[in-house]
């Protein structure tokens, strides 16, 4: 090989699975061995994806942890205008991502490596990245724009975790506003119902005042009656002695005895008045 040429890594030597095209880059420029993104379009059924639209949309495996949205924006824009990045845990479909309610509550952060969905503005930027893996590594991390990593990127994440208190009660006060107008609204929707039946001609009762009544389940029901049977067993010691129990047992061995002779009485009372006689 002459001495100043660069060697062609194919995606097969570089490991890239079937159908995917490997797009070497480099956290920095110091960096001698480049890292592989796998990249292909993306293509599914018609209206199973409604985020990722077909045609514009470039699949990404094998994303670094210290690899963010901005970094992949950056990279594929030699490509295309790239209008979204949305970056997941693992490949599959989903409905439209939610903007992040709260800025304190409910973050969820995916570790380790990741996958993403490239959406560009134009189709031809689908090819324009295919194309990447015929030139050199991307540099991910430059002077104008670093990426923290190791001890750095640590201290960026503590100081981002400690809570502004004005910001935090800011935001609890909202949610608590907003809470309150959905509980008034309910409120004011019940009563505008209260006693118009339905459409099967079923009127609704409720329950007000402070302690309003709960549904009694059978579950319920079981602890009042446990609770109530406890509650008679303190009142009442009953067949606490030995001698007690004896009584009880002559008492209810006598009952069934005179039950006994009952029934035999009413039976035989039964056949002697029987009008059927077959013989």
């Amino acid at each position: 090989m002459a001495a100043g040429k660069r060697k062609h890594v194919t995606p097969a030597e570089a490991g890239a699975p079937a159908g995917y095209t490997a797009v070497p880059v480099k956290l920095s420029e110091k960096q001698l061995s480049p890292h592989y993104l796998y990249v292909k379009e993306h293509k599914v059924r018609e209206g199973t994806d409604t985020t990722h639209p077909p045609n514009r949309t470039l699949f990404v495996l094998n994303i670094p942890p210290y690899c963010t949205k901005a970094c992949l924006s950056r990279l594929f824009s030699c490509c295309s205008s790239v209008q979204a990045v949305n970056m997941c845990e693992k490949p599959g479909p989903r409905e439209k991502p939610e903007a992040p309610k709260s800025k304190f509550f409910n973050l969820k952060t995916v570790p380790g490596f990741r996958v993403a969905y490239v959406v560009f503005k134009n189709p031809a930027g689908i090819q324009a990245a295919k194309s990447l893996s015929l030139q050199g590594p991307l540099v991910i991390s430059s002077e104008s724009r670093p990426v923290k990593t190791g001890i750095r990127k640590w201290i960026a994440s503590y100081a981002a975790s400690v809570v502004d208190p004005a910001e935090l009660k800011a935001e609890v006060d909202t949610f608590m506003h907003t809470y309150d107008q959905k509980i008034a609204e309910e409120e004011a929707k019940a009563e505008e119902e209260a006693g118009v039946p339905d459409e099967e001609g079923w009127v609704k009762v409720t329950r007000k005042g402070r302690r309003p009544g709960l549904p009694r389940t059978e579950a319920a029901s079981l602890r009042v009656l446990e609770r109530e049977k406890r509650k008679r067993a303190r009142k009442e010691l009953l067949n606490f002695y030995a001698w007690q129990h004896r009584e009880t047992k002559r008492e209810n061995i006598a009952q069934l005895r005179k039950k006994f002779e009952e029934d035999k009485q009413r039976i035989a009372l039964m056949r002697a008045q029987r009008k059927f006689r077959p013989y």
